[in-house]
């Protein structure tokens, strides 16, 4: 095979390389004047996409240069089922040796006299083309500090398209379009805006993407892996970094690395601590390299296409023991005479009003069940029969024709802070104690979608009034293509939103089954597809997690809760919930993935929530009064408002479980059935 020249310019060269393929995709190593050890990625027509400027760096305490992993050779070999590969036996440069007989021995004195690492790089062609696995095994020499090891450290446009990107991803911390910085301060302030190496266990999904031109880059790990440990101190797992672009190195690229120390808070690329390596010790990881077309989001996509979506977390509860004990909440904790049901956490939320699944609940449960004999009994008591499951027609026409004053000419809707949108002041006060969250006339997908769903309910009732304003509604919101501007009370108006895109997939999965337009149907998908980026697919050992939620990946009010560290799973509870409410089959849109297997999982997730007053872990920092009424047992059966995913503690607010029951009774017929307790 003939040597293939680098396009890369930062790196010396030796003159040799290899390369496999994998598809249409090339992985080149090369070698420099000391040793190999740097690669390029290309693509079917020899366009470098990433660089690998090394195949693993150490910087040890007190030492000006850091010390890259070199190979005297680079072997080509295969893998047991024939795929090609090459296998690097390597050890970290020594600074004293690479200094001698040079202008500087004199003067620099080099503590460490021999390698401080040694080891193997393997390097192979996945089963599914356009993907490389890399794996580390390596052993420390020596016992010394060190501030980091970079093992995959992949910079991606270097060379060539350098930071220019469609769109980059970090499933649950990052989701950055255009020209916008990751970690910048669009949707944070400092400290939180700083992300380039988040809590490990903050990461949804463990796949960090970068897309430019219609073709994604990814790098993908086991999040839970022990990488390296010695004895009795902590176990080390493996740090992700992103930097688009990349400002760790002031590169003109996208930076998605690994790497260890752990980070013990985030922010910092070099870490935290120092770490000590030992004599003897072993630090072991494998990640995958991988290209594809389309954007950061099909990246993602393709996660969970090669893994599945992870199985659901045993019940805490049998299904229907769940919904009687969600009922009884209602009968009794949540029941205040004739004032109605609520908490009494704030003014006004104690109303007269059914819960929205104790009609169709009630029409289900069995007749022993204690749940609903106690709230159907309260229920007449109220005189509220057993509820209904959505809005009059009347009511239903009333509020679309009120919308329609707000559409504008182009068939999207703007943001009225002072009008239609105002509801909890949280903006103002960001408004005029930081800056605005958004600004009047803005425009994004949750703004437009939420009232496009409500025009094409319409529109099925009276066609001739609304299928126009519906459809030019719909055309609108498929201008976006990152969800935003759901949770506009209180988060910045353009970050990612977890519940603009359940409005993005409602709406357009209503009108595809009300119209049959193809277009919509891509859209639903296309949304439905965004709720992936915002979903726990994996949990730490030790904290269940799997399947919760971040509802946006921002700060909110800029500086009172860092959505990045805390979940939140009301609001892909009530895309769910009203999809079975409406008679919208979202699964029906994307075959490629398991949406049922998914709508499970985050419902299972939800009854794990519930409070439970003896278990203590609840704390309402933003309503602290009220930590009385939860020791006191009120709020038993509750769901509270956030999940913290460093520390496995509730907190905020404790929210009527009712949009849970909705995801209970909404669940596939299978289900249905009594399953096993998961204690």
């Amino acid at each position: 095979m003939p040597t293939r020249t680098p396009s890369y310019r930062r790196a010396s060269w030796g003159g040799s390389s290899h390369e496999i393929r994998s598809g249409n995709t090339t992985l080149a190593i090369f070698d420099r004047r000391t040793g190999w050890g740097w690669g390029e990625l290309l693509d079917a027509d020899g366009e470098p996409l990433v660089v690998l400027d090394h195949l693993g760096e150490l910087m040890v305490q007190g030492q000006a240069v850091p010390m890259r992993l070199e190979a005297g050779a680079c072997v080509p070999t295969s893998t047991r089922d024939g795929q090609p590969a090459l296998e690097l036996t390597v050890e970290s440069v020594t600074l004293a040796d690479a200094l001698s007989g040079s202008s500087f021995e004199p003067w620099v004195g080099a503590a460490l006299r021999g390698p401080v690492l040694r080891g193997t790089v393997r390097i192979e062609a996945a089963h599914r083309t356009g993907g490389f696995w890399l794996s580390w095994s390596l052993e420390s020499q020596l016992d010394v500090p060190v501030s980091y090891l970079r093992l995959p450290w992949v910079r991606v446009g270097a060379g060539s398209f350098g930071a220019q990107r469609d769109d980059v991803i970090l499933p649950g911390v990052e989701w950055a379009t255009d020209r916008e910085w990751t970690s910048g301060d669009d949707w944070f302030r400092d400290p939180w805006a700083m992300r380039a190496t988040p809590p490990v266990d903050s990461v949804a999904v463990p796949v960090m993407a970068v897309s430019h031109g219609g073709r994604w880059v990814s790098l993908q790990w086991r999040p839970d892996a022990v990488v390296t440990g010695w004895f009795t101190m902590p176990r080390q797992r493996a740090q992700p970094v992103l930097a688009s672009p990349n400002f760790v190195e002031r590169s003109d690229s996208s930076l998605i690395g690994l790497m260890i120390p752990e980070a013990s808070t985030g922010g910092d690329w070099t870490a935290a601590e120092t770490y000590e390596l030992h004599r003897g010790q072993r630090i072991e990881l494998t990640a995958v390299l991988r290209t594809g077309n389309g954007s950061g989001l099909d990246a993602v996509v393709d996660w969970v296409t090669e893994h599945g979506l992870p199985e659901p977390s045993p019940p805490r509860w049998p299904r229907n023991e769940a919904l009687d004990r969600i009922a009884h909440t209602y009968a009794t904790t949540l029941s205040h005479g004739p004032e109605g049901f609520g908490l009494g956490q704030t003014p006004g939320d104690i109303r007269p009003v059914a819960p929205r699944f104790a009609h169709e609940y009630l029409s289900q449960a069995s007749p022993s069940s204690t749940g609903a004999t106690a709230l159907r009994a309260r229920l007449e008591d109220l005189g509220l029969g057993t509820g209904e499951g959505v809005e009059p027609d009347e009511e239903l026409i009333g509020a679309a024709q009120e919308l329609l004053a707000h559409q504008r000419e182009d068939g999207g809707f703007a943001f009225e802070p002072d009008g239609m949108h105002r509801s909890k002041d949280d903006f103002v006060v960001a408004r005029d104690l930081v800056e605005p969250m958004g600004q009047p006339g803005d425009t994004a997908l949750g703004l437009t979608a939420k009232p496009a769903l409500l025009l094409v309910r319409a529109a099925a009732l009276a066609p001739e009034e609304f299928s126009r304003p519906a459809r030019a509604a719909l055309d609108a919101a498929r201008r976006f293509t990152r969800p935003a501007g759901g949770d506009y009370w209180e988060t910045p108006l353009q970050a990612p939103n977890l519940l603009a895109a359940g409005y993005g997939a409602l709406a357009h999965t209503l009108a595809w089954q009300l119209w049959g337009r193809e277009e919509d149907r891509f859209a639903a998908r296309h949304w439905l597809r965004s709720l992936l980026v915002f979903t726990h697919l994996w949990q730490p050992k030790h904290r269940p997690m799997l399947y919760n939620t971040k509802p946006c990946l921002c700060s909110s009010d800029w500086y009172y809760a860092n959505w990045v560290r805390d979940h939140v799973q009301w609001e892909v509870l009530e895309t769910f919930g009203q999809a079975h409410q409406l008679g919208i089959d979202l699964a029906a849109v994307d075959v490629q993935i398991d949406w049922p297997r998914y709508h499970a999982g985050i419902t299972w997730a939800a009854v794990r929530w519930l409070l439970d007053s003896a278990q203590d872990d609840w704390r309402p920092h933003n309503l602290p009064a009220t930590l009385a009424a939860y020791r006191a047992g009120q709020f038993d059966g509750c769901l509270p408002d956030t999940h913290n995913s460093t520390t496995g503690l509730y907190g905020g607010m404790a929210i009527p479980p009712d949009v849970v029951a909705l995801n209970l009774l909404a669940l596939p017929r299978d289900e249905l059935r009594d399953a096993p307790s998961g204690g």
